[in-house]
């Protein structure tokens, strides 16, 4: 009686995302089948639950109202706090690029919806008194609950997730970059970026040694230890030339302050920027933060103490970059 039903149900859980796939010709991922599995699992459940409230209730009563408070209980949740209501209803609306649910994150909602499930068949059970039964079926509806709130109650407003699961392309070395796979199309570009950008600054006189590898933040985090051996930088999105080369020249000129005075940071920057090659990429991301009176007068202090600083020579340039990068002293102007 209820496999038409749930027939149905998997129908609309699964049929949309299986068309897109076949338009894409992109096969499923094992990551990305625990998501579906978890809706299939819970769809059961709350047929098995809507079935015994129907054989309790009038079915004219119990259809809309069952569908009516299930559709509340579980979308509501979303606006409400504690955050664990959330979790154990199998809500998950907020999965980033590359991430997954744990899981213990789609094992909290089956707990809640399938212990309550499980305890109604119980009540069906032919076999020993009716008390007993009973009985059981509580513990088993509690044990459910109880323990999907137990699992779930500590969670943040985002369950634990498994990051960095997307396929990654990675090419060169000193530094190796690795990209997600669906935007390596310009991986060898961004590479030859990074490597001559690290080259021109390293030989200009730029203190610290060059990452091992730079990744995307998407890739995943970073791994423990692995400090300035590892990069993240936005590259994903790094489409045009120079974008790449821009974000790692700016990471390679590290101040050692935290708060640096803004004309030191960008005299610094419009140096590496012009040592590099990408002037034009620093003055656009200049123009993105707006342009006022305050920023052209900050623009036009920054321009002539770099084009003085150009005109030295090399050894002095070298001085002045480090000097630069190492002193914390000035102003904030």
């Amino acid at each position: 009686m209820l496999l038409p039903v749930v027939i149905l149900s998997w129908l609309v859980l699964l049929l949309p995302p299986a068309v897109s796939l076949a338009r894409s010709g992109t096969a499923p991922s094992l990551d990305s089948l625990r998501l579906p599995f978890m809706g299939m699992l819970i769809v059961v459940a709350h047929a098995i639950v809507g079935f015994a409230l129907g054989s309790f209730l009038p079915r004219l009563i119990a259809t809309p109202v069952v569908a009516v408070v299930d559709w509340i209980a579980i979308a509501f949740t979303r606006a409400t706090q504690p955050y664990w209501l959330r979790h154990v209803s199998g809500q998950f609306s907020d999965i980033g690029f590359g991430e997954v649910p744990r899981f213990v994150s789609v094992a909290a909602p089956v707990l809640l919806a399938g212990g309550v499930a499980v305890g109604l068949l119980l009540l069906w059970v032919p076999f020993g008194p009716r008390v007993l039964r009973g009985v059981l079926a509580l513990g088993v509806a509690v044990t459910g609950v109880l323990g999907a709130q137990h699992l779930a109650r500590d969670w943040p407003h985002t369950p634990p997730m498994a990051t960095g699961r997307a396929p990654v392309d990675c090419t060169g070395v000193h530094p190796q970059v690795c990209l997600p796979r669906v935007a390596s199309e310009n991986l060898a570009r961004t590479q030859r970026e990074a490597a001559d950008a690290l080259r021109t600054l390293h030989a200009a006189g730029v203190p610290g040694a060059a990452p091992e590898r730079i990744d995307d933040p998407l890739n995943g985090p970073a791994e423990a230890g692995s400090g300035d051996q590892v990069w993240r930088l936005s590259l994903m999105s790094a489409d045009r030339p120079h974008e790449a080369g821009y974000q790692v020249m700016v990471r390679a000129l590290k101040f050692r302050c935290a708060q640096v005075p803004l004309v030191r940071a960008r005299s610094v920057w419009l140096w590496g920027a012009t040592r590099t090659g990408q002037v034009n990429m620093y003055q656009e991301r200049r123009k993105r933060e707006g342009v006022t009176p305050e920023s052209r007068q900050i623009e036009s202090r920054v321009s002539d103490q770099v084009r003085d600083i150009l005109d030295r020579s090399p050894a002095e340039q070298k001085a002045w970059i480090r000097s630069n990068l190492d002193s914390c002293a000035g102003s904030t102007a």
